[in-house]
């Protein structure tokens, strides 16, 4: 293997996309949209802020130069159904039996053309990188996977600019062992997608794309249906740019690694990543991180899930029939929690080794069940977290069972009034708890203003809400505020600046003062 298979421990990660000399200052777009009365409507904002090249290099099988080669020593292979051909005199790596297509050696391969039924296989030594090129080429199998990397060190497919590929496996494969491929896209590889043009993988059978090693999305326009998962590395799963499409019935992006340690984590460092699942939108057994790009979970079980979740830069949106983002899995260490403000509450918590951290970027969480869940601990040092939570008594916007500690950013939590958690004890930046007397209807807008009547915190329902858990640097802690419903508000995913023209005054609260009395770990008393 390649000396820079020195596997990512989840300590260098976490350590990587926190640094700002590890970044890569990225773009930053912003959007306001006006609010009246019940109307809504909203936009996002965020800042990219990516882990660098070299640390990636460094810790997964990814090269950038990997992505360059000598275009004259290309082997081109022409598909075609009982007529694969391969340019004459080129090479005698590539060999053709009915409609199988074999490649046994290093080198790089342009495929164009297409197969009705056959495959291709990769089936290189162990030091081997084999670069495939996909140039138009359309193969579909109806025993089993079209596409099939049994041995390399690494395995490129590559798209070509200005065109579209595809491969569509069998809804039945004909070998189903344990080590038999089980997707349309399957390698046994490190695995690199890269490229600018355009891939469809239908994985009729079980998934789409997956990798039994590690797994790197370079770029590329990519899109994925899937009978099970939609993209699975098994080491790690990362994408670092292109623009990614996936529906599956089962998880949408994913890194299944239960056994190594410092391996099964997830990176989404650039790129657009799009997933519509039946089960978890993305997920790792060790760490998620989102350090970059514009990441959607259109539909999940549950959207985010990892034993370690860092939002560290770039967007993410997550909608979800239960938890939002979901911290769990993995070991567990039971103490007691400290719930709600700080308050130990009706007994004891099981506080585990999970952890959710929330240092940059903008998270907006739509979710029926707990929006922001912690099986663990939770910090929030920076970024915008949204939270539009259940509006059933039994769930939480925020669920946390160790310490919520807030020192930063800006935090708005919005759902029932059943199951409150508020920031705990360790928490620096101030916050106010608002209970409405009943739930408000979605599109209300609910202000937050100070005692000279400024302002201070503007936020949109897009669901029923009967309770807002605000944090931000513009809380000075004991000071009194009045909350508002109703007026106008100029917001980007749900919060921004408003106006209280119109609104009408719901009461007054001091920030700080939680209580919180219904929330796993019971009541707490002022802070700060």
């Amino acid at each position: 293997m390649k000396s820079l298979r020195s596997y990512l421990s989840v300590a260098a990660l976490t350590l990587a996309v926190s640094l700002a000399g590890c970044s890569v200052a990225g773009s930053t777009s912003t959007g306001v949209s006006a609010v009246s009365g019940t109307g809504t409507s909203s936009t996002t904002t965020g800042t990219a802020q990516a882990v660098s090249l070299d640390t990636l290099a460094a810790d997964t099988h990814y090269d950038a130069d990997d992505l360059t080669w000598d275009a004259a020593a290309e082997v081109a292979v022409t598909l075609a159904d009982g007529a694969s051909s391969v340019a004459s005199g080129s090479t005698d790596a590539v060999t053709v039996d009915g409609d199988t297509v074999t490649i046994s050696a290093a080198g790089t391969y342009r495929l164009s053309g297409s197969l009705a039924d056959g495959q291709i296989v990769v089936a290189a030594a162990e030091e081997d990188t084999v670069r495939i090129i996909l140039d138009g080429a359309s193969v579909t199998s109806s025993t089993g996977s079209p596409f099939v990397v049994q041995s390399a060190d690494e395995a490129i497919v590559y798209l070509a600019d200005g065109t579209s590929s595809s491969l569509t496996d069998a809804a039945t494969y004909a070998d189903q062992g344990t080590d038999a491929p089980n997707a349309a896209l399957y390698s046994m590889a490190d695995l690199t997608i890269a490229g600018t043009g355009t891939l469809t993988v239908d994985g009729n059978y079980n998934d789409g794309i997956s990798s039994k090693d590690g797994l790197a999305l370079a770029a590329g326009t990519v899109t994925v249906d899937a009978a099970d998962d939609g993209i699975v590395g098994k080491d790690y799963a990362v994408l670092l740019d292109g623009a990614y499409q996936v529906s599956a019935a089962g998880d949408g992006f994913k890194s299944d690694n239960e056994e190594d340690d410092g391996r099964g984590w997830v990176l989404i460092n650039g790129g657009t990543l799009s997933v519509s699942a039946g089960d978890d939108g993305i997920k790792a057994y060790n760490t998620l991180t989102i350090a970059a790009g514009n990441t959607t979970v259109e539909e999940s079980e549950e959207g985010l899930e990892a034993q370690h979740i860092v939002m560290a830069g770039g967007t993410a949106s997550v909608t979800a029939n239960d938890d939002g983002v979901n911290a769990s899995g993995g070991s567990t260490t039971t103490t007691s929690g400290q719930g709600a403000g700080g308050g130990m509450g009706g007994g004891s918590m099981e506080v585990g080794d999970y952890t959710v951290e929330v240092t940059g970027g903008l998270l907006t969480i739509n979710s029926q069940g707990d929006g922001l869940d912690s099986n663990g601990n939770a910090s929030i040092s920076g970024g915008t977290v949204v939270v539009n939570g259940p509006t059933n008594n039994g769930n939480g916007a925020l669920d946390v069972n160790g310490e919520l500690a807030v020192t930063g950013g800006t935090v708005a939590a919005a759902g029932s009034a059943g199951m409150v958690v508020t920031p705990g004890e360790s928490s620096t930046q101030s916050g106010v708890q608002v209970t409405l007397g009943s739930s408000v209807p979605a599109g209300t807008v609910i202000q937050v203003a100070d005692p000279s009547g400024t302002v201070v915190a503007a936020f949109v329902t897009t669901k029923a809400t009967a309770s807002l858990v605000f944090s931000s640097a513009a809380i000075t802690a004991g000071e009194e505020y009045t909350v508002y419903t109703g007026g106008t508000a100029t917001v980007s995913a749900g919060i921004g600046e408003g106006s209280l023209d119109g609104a009408t005054e719901q009461g007054t609260v001091t920030a700080g003062e939680y209580t919180a009395e219904q929330g796993p770990g019971g009541g707490g008393g002022p802070r700060w």
